[in-house]
């Protein structure tokens, strides 16, 4: 398998593993167990890049999942009994532990030493992925999802710190995020093409069965190669952890529950109630806890909010645009799962294009600019796409907006996910990295069950007509979420830049 880091495309990172990963930490940090010295000039560029694809293989395959259940939900949906509403919890278990998680996670990165969790998590997710490919009933196979987001949410946030400590801000850092990112994007994609090759040709099961090898290869390489960051004295917010997790799903919830009972009904209110009783109470506990799974300070910075601001809306669009769409093209033009991952191929392709040369137009543009870049022709192919009708042809009503999406998404994420992280403090490593995900996933989630909800109310008593007319009023919900993310950008990070030049 071949990802943005192992490409030959002339842009890998080059340059030594960053002195920041040493033996005694930053200033204030304590040190309880004994810590393996990275070699930073010995390893040469070709260590660095070894350690960033494993690094990028890895949450390959976390993103990779996230998708590649998309073009095998109508297959699943007959398999399991799913409703119109249920399927959506086939991606929303997995997302919302994998979010709510996510800043446990990376806490127990600091705690631990981010290497040494990150091969526990391969692990879990591992062992998650052969339980959903064995699934019986509905019940089985969202409770294995949700168990593949514990994994994911340790394995992620790791990761990410791994990246932040083995490369130094500024070139080295913008090339290997950008590898990071574009891994991020091609994912999903390719996970609809690999979803689809694999339910045609065997089952929607046998994708998830592919983890189990990968994620054998990555505990070797890892092991053999990952530098081990410092550990340091503390201990887990757990409460935090439990009220952003249990609020999250309460929202989403409710907002599933709409759909089956509408907005009114206490089966909706009391959730959407309980949930945001629940996130006041974890902001409560963070501005109080000796050591918050989420420090507020990561808010002090404009750019910063802005980022985690623009990634919920962001990613939340494109995880609509992915769910609709794949059904979209099985249930109207009648392709098989295959045709319909194969459908991606012009936005994953463009995609990879634009994302491996970014670290170039960071140097000659901003970051600024190219994230707003990015963010502006998403929203104008998902305005484009949201146009499918029952008639719509594929050429121009489906794969030239793609075209367009997959040139902004490989614009926008790498300068989105810098934005996000810069800045941070070494003691707030894992938790930054960690919130970044975060906002990520439950972004995803809040927006899938909005669209969700507002698509099911939608109805012409004719099954492809009622997906054609649900898949385009998603879709403008998406573009509608883009919007405000371009609006995001401009208001908060391009001043925030501008002030600190």
């Amino acid at each position: 398998m071949r990802t943005a880091a192992t490409h030959d495309t002339g842009d890998a990172p080059a340059g030594p593993v960053a002195d920041s990963i040493r033996p005694g930490g930053p200033s204030g940090s304590r040190n309880t167990a004994p810590r393996r010295q990275v070699q930073g000039s010995s390893g040469g560029p070709a260590r660095s890049t070894l350690i960033l694809a494993i690094i990028c293989i890895s949450y390959f395959m976390v993103i990779l999942d996230n998708s590649i259940v998309f073009t095998g939900l109508p297959q699943i949906r007959s398999d399991m009994g799913f409703s119109e509403t249920g399927l959506s919890w086939i991606t929303n278990a997995y997302v919302l532990v994998f979010g709510g998680l996510l800043l446990l996670g990376a806490r127990a990165g600091d705690l631990f030493g981010h290497r040494k969790v990150f091969l526990y998590s391969l692990v879990v997710f591992s062992l998650a992925s052969l339980l959903v490919g064995a699934a019986q009933s509905a019940g089985w196979l969202i409770v294995a999802r949700a168990l593949q987001g514990v994994g994911a949410a340790v394995l992620a946030p790791s990761a990410l710190s791994l990246l932040t400590r083995s490369f130094a801000e500024g070139q080295a850092r913008n090339r290997a995020m950008a590898a990071y990112s574009a891994v991020a994007g091609l994912g999903a994609a390719f996970g609809l093409v690999v979803g689809g090759l694999v339910a045609d040709l065997i089952s929607w099961r046998a994708g998830f069965f592919l983890n189990v090898p990968i994620g054998i290869v990555m505990m070797v390489l890892a092991v053999r190669f990952l530098p081990e960051t410092e550990r340091r004295g503390g201990r887990f917010d757990v409460a935090g952890a439990l009220l952003a997790t249990v609020g999250s799903t309460a929202l989403v919830l409710g907002i599933v529950d709409a759909a089956d009972h509408g907005w009114t009904a206490p089966a909706t209110w009391l959730p959407l109630a309980a949930g945001t009783v629940l996130l006041a109470l974890f902001v409560r506990v963070e501005r109080r806890a000796a050591q918050p799974i989420v420090p507020l300070r990561l808010f002090a910075s404009r750019e910063r909010s802005g980022a985690y601001v623009t990634r919920m809306l962001y990613m939340g669009a494109m995880i609509g645009f992915f769910f609709f769409t794949a059904q979209f093209v099985q249930s109207v033009y009648g392709w098989t799962p295959l045709q319909a991952g194969l459908a991606f191929l012009p936005m994953t392709l463009v995609n990879f294009v634009f994302a491996v040369r970014v670290p170039r137009l960071l140097e000659r543009l901003g970051r600024p600019r190219v994230l707003a870049a990015g963010v502006v022709l998403t929203t104008v192919g998902m305005a484009w796409l949201s146009r499918l009708d029952l008639h719509t042809p594929y050429l121009t009503g489906v794969a030239l907006p793609m075209v367009i999406i997959g040139a902004g998404q490989g614009l926008a994420l790498a300068p989105m996910t810098s934005s996000g992280v810069d800045g941070i403090a070494p003691e707030d490593a894992g938790a930054g990295s960690g919130l970044v995900n975060t906002v990520h996933q439950i972004g995803s989630a809040l927006a899938l069950s909005i669209l969700t909800a507002v698509a099911a109310a939608v109805s012409t008593g004719h099954e492809a007509a009622d997906i054609a007319a649900r898949s385009g009023t998603a879709l403008t919900g998406s573009a509608v979420l883009l919007a405000l993310a371009v609006v995001a950008v401009l208001t908060l990070i391009v001043p925030a830049q501008a002030s600190r030049k």
